[in-house]
């Protein structure tokens, strides 16, 4: 059975408590509260006949230090999610918030805290781009494990093998989640960002270079130390991006050499170079290795031009919204089509090739 917010700040006051506006001790059995200047003594273990004005104070104090999970990253993530840490505002005012219900967005999630009986709070979490959707026209869920399914295929059904890139898949809402599983649907979408966050913000983010994480590849992945530090900018370019992923990437080429690529702005960083990114840079580091060619081949301004639009698209996964009545669309299929019936054979570019002196 839960305790009631007074007896348990009964228990606590000996000596004395101070949290976010509130002072309480006990003297002589009497409970002496005080908020703002003003005083009050309490002799029951309830809120019944507590002045209106301490009982938001008396709450939020319960809420936070006996209900809230005290592991200090899920802590300040709730914290922060209503606007009690670093954008404070005043007990009373937060709780006038908390009524209509206070949004964050985590990546491409849009988490909303409502006060509920007794200063408890309840969470919304959805996506971003449902923002506006009616409840009734999403796909409620109100077991967390759901958020697995959620997380592992896009909007296409494509299997999504990093967590925190920007193809999270829209209509679905856990609608009334405690603060417990709503930690556990966040770490199940987005893994440790909520720890990775906290340590940035403590100061003891542990960070670990290209080179570094490189030097600890075997097998298959040892060649990614052999990667040219203009290969590695350009292998952090192609994904590690905000349209790539929502990670601000925290790492380096090694702890005094930048990379000359946007970090990106997402609200949680990536401390060190994921599994996909070196997976990525082997093939990159083996193809560094090819000597260079010049290739002779002929083409139409406006063919070259199209060339450089198909790769465009594909580069910025803007093939499925091309149309096919789009053909002014430089990577239009009927228009890749008819440069390849007119330019290839065999599905080859014939060309001619000199090696590089």
């Amino acid at each position: 059975m839960e305790r009631e917010p007074v007896a348990a700040l009964r228990e606590a006051a000996d000596p004395t408590v101070t949290f976010d506006g509130l002072t309480a001790s006990l003297a002589d059995g009497t409970l002496q509260v005080s908020i703002d200047g003003a005083e009050t003594a309490i002799d029951g273990t309830d809120l019944d006949g507590v002045p209106e004005a301490f009982v938001p104070y008396i709450t939020n104090w319960f809420y936070w230090q006996i209900l809230a999970p005290q592991r200090p990253p899920a802590y300040a993530f709730l914290r922060w999610l209503e606007g009690a840490s670093e954008d404070f505002e005043p007990v009373p005012e937060r709780y006038d918030a908390l009524e209509d219900g206070v949004t964050r967005t985590w990546g491409q999630l849009r988490i909303t805290t409502t006060r509920s009986e007794g200063g408890h709070r309840r969470y919304e979490l959805g996506h971003v781009a449902d923002e506006t959707t009616p409840l009734a026209d999403l796909d409620a869920h109100d077991d967390v494990a759901d958020a697995e399914e959620i997380a592992r295929f896009d909007e296409r059904g494509r299997y999504r093998p990093l967590k925190t890139a920007p193809t999270l898949p829209s209509g679905w809402v856990f609608p009334d989640l405690g603060p417990g599983d709503l930690l556990t649907a966040v770490s199940t979408l987005y893994p440790a960002t909520v720890e990775n966050w906290h340590r940035e913000r403590a100061g003891d983010l542990d960070v670990t270079h290209y080179r570094e994480a490189a030097e600890r590849q075997t097998g298959r992945y040892q060649s990614v130390a052999d990667l040219p530090v203009e290969a590695l900018e350009w292998a952090v370019e192609a994904c590690c991006v905000d349209s790539q992923c929502l990670k601000r990437r925290a790492w380096d080429e090694d702890s005094e050499t930048d990379l000359d690529v946007p970090r990106g702005d997402g609200a949680f960083p990536c401390r060190e170079p994921c599994s996909l990114f070196v997976a990525a840079a082997t093939e990159w580091t083996d193809q560094e290795r090819e000597a260079s060619r010049t290739y002779t081949f002929e083409l139409t301004p406006s063919e070259k031009a199209q060339l450089e639009a198909i790769i465009d698209a594909v580069a910025d996964g803007r093939t499925d919204a091309i149309r096919e009545a789009d053909l002014d669309e430089g990577a239009n299929r009927y228009r890749a089509r008819y440069l390849r019936a007119k330019r290839f054979a065999d599905g080859q570019l014939p060309t001619e090739t000199h090696d590089e002196e």
